[in-house]
């Protein structure tokens, strides 16, 4: 093969491989705001039926961004439907954890309170 056909063949390649991972960083980011805004949304109506603190509320926000990011990661896994319960339990278990540092006993009660009538009613 030619000098030129080779060079030729690996900026194609190259252009390619290019395109792959800018669709990627792409689609990655679109996917980060969109869970972004959807967190920024749920954060501001946990704090009116909470009676969030702004600091409390920026804090929810961020919790509700790392385990949505966490479940969907184990959600979208190969793992069978017992493994990925399991798992999801522990995460939700971890998320608790997070929430009872920043809201009081009170706040935190009534999240799970209306948490389990928003799930019964789904």
């Amino acid at each position: 093969m030619k000098l030129q056909h080779r060079i030729a063949l690996i900026s194609v390649a190259a252009a390619a491989v290019a395109g792959f991972v800018y669709s990627q960083i792409f689609i990655h980011e679109k996917n980060r705001k969109e869970i972004r805004d959807v967190a920024a949304e749920l954060a501001h109506t946990w704090k009116g039926h909470l009676d969030l603190s702004p600091e409390q509320t920026e804090l929810l926000e961020d919790a509700i961004i790392e385990y949505t990011i966490k479940k969907n990661e184990i959600i979208n896994s190969s793992l069978g439907n017992i493994q990925q319960i399991s798992k999801l339990k522990t995460i939700q278990k971890s998320e608790h954890r997070t929430l009872k540092k920043f809201m009081n006993e009170e706040q935190f009660d009534n999240y799970i309170l209306l948490n389990r009538q928003l799930t019964r009613k789904s």
